[in-house]
């Protein structure tokens, strides 16, 4: 509708005219998303539930550039080559290579604007644990830590791991809740935001019609 007399005009058309039963009207649903603006003070340490596994982690935003791009899949995409991915980051986003060629997923639903990538050295049994934070991470994207708001433009980067010996004790569940947490806590510490949504409109009409749009707009 171009107005709340056009709209109403609408609904009482479709409810009079074309159904015949009452509609339901509410507020209109608006979607944000949640970011950080800087990169966090220090790293934000979670521990498992049996105490043996400790996760470190840190947040930082993305570029705005960057998080096009990846919402785009052109030039930054999951399915890319890791070696080809990190050196368009690198000539382009100024990325360290050795982090470029460590991240581990994009989020929400494997393809969002947010990246977790490994930022360790030298930690025993990393890989194995790897599925599990990679889960804890989509759970972690699909809702911040303000409303539940899906992230957008969110780096986040595994510092440290501490993991016991024995795989009993670094399963699943005593993996994904630190690890999710210790996110939440990362982008507390990096002064986190609420992104609202601009609505973009791309009209095409003929040259006499454009004063009529003006108008309206």
């Amino acid at each position: 509708g171009i107005g709340e007399l056009h709209l109403e005009i609408c609904l009482k058309d479709l409810q009079d005219d074309f159904t015949g039963i009452p509609i339901k009207i509410s507020e209109p649903v608006v979607s944000f998303r949640e970011t950080v603006i800087e990169e966090g003070r220090q790293d934000c340490l979670s521990k498992s539930p049996n105490k043996h596994n400790r996760i470190y982690m840190g947040a930082q935003p993305l570029s705005e550039e960057l998080a096009i791009e990846i919402e785009d899949g052109k030039n930054v995409n999951p399915r890319d080559d890791p070696k080809v991915r990190a050196r368009f980051l690198v000539e382009n986003y100024e990325w360290d290579v050795n982090e470029a060629r460590k991240i581990w997923a994009f989020g929400p639903d494997q393809k969002g604007p947010n990246v977790i990538l490994d930022a360790t050295k030298a930690v025993q049994y990393l890989n194995e644990i790897k599925d599990h934070i990679c889960a804890a991470f989509q759970n972690a994207t699909r809702e911040g830590v303000l409303c539940e708001e899906p992230m957008r433009g969110v780096r986040f980067n595994i510092t440290d791991v501490t993991l016991h010996a024995d795989a009993v004790h670094r399963g699943a569940g005593q993996i994904m809740p630190p690890a999710k947490r210790a996110m939440q806590a990362a982008m507390y510490n990096a002064s986190p935001r609420l992104m609202e949504p601009i609505y973009l409109v791309d009209i095409q009409c003929p040259e006499h019609a454009m004063g009529g749009i003006y108008g309206v707009m």
